[in-house]
């Protein structure tokens, strides 16, 4: 009953953070949205049309991407900063700093796969004028691998043994083992390169306290020329060596509700460009009509799961610590538990309500590339076979209360999420199926900034995950899906010691699954290597690790005046910003 005594405590606790988010949700479209977001809906007749206008639900708390609290801040910093190359929506490679791409017939990447050079472009200077070369790409990986800076982005690098400049525009990497995902390291929105003239005294313990984390000098088609309350504002950059970009100004607002910041684009006309609308499917769609822009779905990697605790999120261990690992959950640790659970899920339902035509019903935790999806893994909503796997298991309703119980113990459980209108529904339908198989349900909303937070000291973050189940979206960076699928093993377990910082938030630990990811990320036979993702997609859903439930599409609006837009799932929305532009007026008929 310690653990019933504990919960009792704790969710005292999350209603009063339940309240409180929800006051934030309710009252974000007017009184947390950034004013000029306010002021422009009875001025659009006025607007400035050289001024493109960029909306998010976050605000932007760094300009320094290997600094990120979140999508927002490699959002906004992507504007200013450019990696060597990055993958366009097809998965190919485009050059940005690089002058090619590496190939094993330009010898740019080794027969053994243990090295990858690239070959950079010469003509390329920093906002500030000072020249671009191979010494700020070996600065930037010494910076993120500096364990004193704690870089956000640290982990796609972990492969790498060096970097060198073999000349002021040539860099060779280096790796550890043979390794098949050469392109991660310095490509999409976690491979950016830093200044090292401007940073070089901030590669240590003052990382955070460097003044260019939020006057940020880069090689990009904008440079920031005003940041604060969360609003970002960018200005060409003279130096670009793409030429002038087509808008004299760019304002990047944070704080605004997916709905609010979908109707400022779509009705109201006062922005541009929404960012990741997890809207209703039927609010969205009457948002549409009769619009001024246009809402777009690009499906990637991104799928929203619950997540299962493995650890007793309600123990403490002799060291206080919450959530871990030595004290196991006291009933998930059970598969036939978990596969009930699973079992209970309504996926096409959520789905087809919640998303629309921005989701589709998936049980695969890889998604994309397509390649890497088991055709072994499916999906079923079966309440009946659900309540026979709890019986079996030993759970069951002796008293006739509607709840089942073991040696005394309730089945109960605490499931949370951060505050929005469509997770707080996907809660409500899974918290609905959950209570028809005798389980007791406790809902928590946490604000969204604290639920996605990297701050140790937010303890209602998902990574501290002091809950038994959590719901939230995320997909792997890259069409090379060896980070994401690492996330899984053994040594990435989120915990005290490593200040909530590694990604495996669920606990889940199986030393199976840690063997083929290690074959895995070193095998360099494409055929193989696929074969070894799929064993693993199969075994976490054997072992029900955690629930997929909706293969998301990334969804944004975009205004009708614009022109040259064109999104990726493998990096932020701004990547190729530099050819946003307005559309030429159309002569009066």
């Amino acid at each position: 009953m310690i653990r019933s005594g504990f919960r009792t405590a704790l969710l005292v606790v999350a209603a009063g953070i339940a309240l409180a988010a929800t006051v934030t949700s309710q009252s974000t479209d007017l009184a947390t949205a950034p004013p000029a977001a306010i002021e422009a809906n009875d001025a659009v007749p006025n607007r400035d049309p050289e001024t493109l206008r960029l909306l998010y639900s976050r605000s932007v708390l760094t300009l320094n991407p290997h600094l990120a609290s979140g999508y927002q801040d490699f959002e906004a910093a992507r504007i200013v900063y450019e990696p060597l190359a990055s993958y366009n929506e097809a998965g190919e490679l485009v050059p940005f700093l690089a002058d090619e791409i590496p190939t094993a017939e330009n010898g740019g990447i080794a027969a053994d796969g243990t090295s990858v050079t690239w070959t950079l472009r010469p003509d390329i200077t920093w906002a500030d004028g000072e020249p671009f070369t191979a010494a700020d790409v070996v600065f930037t990986f010494e910076f993120i691998r500096n364990p004193v800076v704690a870089a956000a982005t640290a982990q796609y690098y972990d492969g790498v043994k060096s970097v060198e400049a073999i000349d002021d525009y040539t860099v060779k990497v280096t790796f550890a083992t043979p390794t098949p995902a050469w392109s991660v390291p310095f490509t999409g929105q976690t491979g950016l390169i830093l200044p090292r003239h401007i940073f070089a005294e901030f590669n240590g313990p003052t990382a955070r306290d460097a003044l260019a984390n939020l006057q940020p000098v880069g090689t990009g088609p904008y440079q920031v020329v005003g940041f604060e309350s969360g609003t970002v504002v960018y200005e060409p950059n003279p130096s670009y060596w793409g030429g002038r970009p087509a808008f004299k100004r760019v304002e990047l607002l944070g704080g605004l509700a997916p709905y609010a910041a979908a109707r400022e684009v779509l009705q109201a006309g006062t922005a541009d460009f929404a960012h990741n609308l997890q809207v209703e499917a039927e609010a969205l769609s009457e948002l549409e009509t009769d619009a001024s822009g246009h809402v777009t779905h690009l499906f990637g990697s991104q799928v929203e799961r619950i997540m299962l605790n493995f650890s007793n999120p309600f123990a403490r261990t002799e060291d206080g610590e919450r959530s871990s690992p030595e004290i196991p959950h006291p009933y998930f640790s059970d598969v036939r538990v978990r596969q009930a659970l699973n079992l209970a899920v309504d996926r096409n339902t959520i789905a087809k309500e919640l998303y629309g035509t921005s989701g589709k019903p998936t049980a695969q935790l890889l998604v994309a590339p397509a390649n890497y999806q088991s055709p072994d893994i499916s999906y079923s909503y079966n309440l009946a076979q659900a309540k026979a796997l709890l019986n079996e298991a030993g759970w069951v309703d002796s008293n006739g209360d509607g709840l089942r119980e073991k040696d005394g113990v309730p089945l109960e459980v605490l499931f949370q999420a951060a505050v929005n209108p469509v997770r707080q529904k996907t809660q409500a339908i899974v918290s609905d199926s959950l209570q028809e198989l005798g389980v007791d349900v406790q809902i928590a909303r946490v604000r969204m900034d604290e639920f996605f937070s990297g701050n140790p000291e937010d303890t209602g973050s998902l990574n501290h995950f002091y809950a038994d189940m959590q719901v939230y979206s995320i997909g792997n960076e890259s069409p090379d899906p060896s980070i994401y699928m690492g996330w899984w093993t053994c040594d990435k377990i989120a915990s005290q010691a490593n200040q909530w910082q590694e990604p495996n938030n669920a606990r889940y630990c199986n030393p199976e699954y840690d063997r083929l990811w290690e074959e895995a990320r070193q095998e360099l036979d494409p055929d193989r290597r696929a074969a070894l993702f799929q064993q693993m997609n199969e075994l976490l859903a054997q072992d029900v690790a955690v629930i997929p439930v909706v293969h998301r599409a990334m969804t944004n609006a975009v205004s009708d005046r614009l022109t040259g837009v064109e999104f990726t799932p493998w990096d932020a929305s701004t990547w190729a910003i530099a050819d946003w532009s307005p559309k030429p007026a159309q002569p009066e008929q």
